[in-house]
């Protein structure tokens, strides 16, 4: 007979990991809500002052002096999250589709070598990209912050995995139907990879949003700063640390990808959990 009581030690080790990931995030947005000097001097309270909530129009409109106003950071870090995303969805769904699908000479070969780049990580490879992105003249624009990152080994390998679930009495039913490979694409396997697309549409916004390392490297002009990139230079400033503001921002930083998530959960559950199609 099944024990319907509930696990008390697993509801006890999920709180402790909520408290352990909530945490940072509530003195994040009670710090924002404080004296800068305080916050300084290690007096940093648990209760937010809601008198002071303000500070977060002031930290988009303003930021900090010397720093892009955040309003644009997150603006930039929004278009390069989402640039990211959607092109490696489409070149990963457009690979997985002719190794697949297609039967040409060394189909294999260089499925396989996609395969391959999963052992390259961006920070194996930065320097030779950062090279080639020179000599296009990509330097400090926009198509260079994104560009590099729109090919993933990963995604092909995933959509490759469904596509083959495909029965093959599905493509010969649609092929008698006069469905060319382009109809085939996106009246059949498009929407057999819906959920798919979702939850990879997930994992590849908050992977753009949190990107560091290359946007630090390739964008030196101030209009190019991504909201991690401005979080470093808020705190790095000659003057005092204007700790509230600080706070507020890394705050309204974790508001996009949160909301991402939050918005496409079920999808997202489900394209990581299902099963056959």
């Amino acid at each position: 007979m099944r024990d319907n009581r509930p696990d008390w030690l697993a509801h006890a080790i999920l709180l402790v990991g909520i408290a352990l990931f909530a945490l940072p995030v509530w003195l994040a947005f009670a710090g924002s809500t404080q004296d800068p000097d305080a916050i300084a001097r290690g007096e940093l309270s648990l209760v937010p002052h809601l008198g002071h909530l303000g500070v977060y129009a002031t930290v988009l409109a303003e930021g900090v002096p010397g720093v892009t106003p955040v309003w644009h950071m997150l603006l930039v870090s929004l278009g390069m999250a989402l640039v990211i995303a959607v092109g490696k969805i489409v070149i990963s769904l457009l690979s997985a589709y002719a190794v697949t699908f297609f039967r040409f000479p060394f189909r294999m070969t260089a499925f396989w070598t996609i395969f391959i780049t999963l052992m390259l990580p961006v920070e194996v490879r930065i320097i030779p990209t950062y090279a080639v992105m020179a000599d296009f003249g990509l330097i400090n624009r926009f198509t260079g912050l994104t560009l590099p990152l729109i090919a993933s080994a990963t995604a092909t390998l995933l959509f490759r995995q469904v596509f083959l679930t495909i029965p093959d009495e599905l493509v010969e039913a649609a092929r008698m139907d006069g469905a060319g490979p382009w109809r085939f694409l996106r009246d059949i396997l498009v929407p057999v990879s819906a959920v798919n697309l979702a939850a990879l549409f997930v994992i590849l916004f908050v992977y753009g949003w949190n990107q560091y390392l290359w946007p630090l490297l390739v964008a030196t002009d101030p209009s190019l700063d991504t909201i991690n990139i401005g979080l470093v230079k808020m705190i790095g400033v000659e003057t005092q640390t204007a700790w509230d503001r600080v706070m507020a921002t890394a705050v309204l930083a974790l508001l996009p990808p949160v909301a991402v998530v939050l918005l496409m959960q079920r999808w997202f559950v489900a394209g990581l959990t299902e099963g056959e199609k």
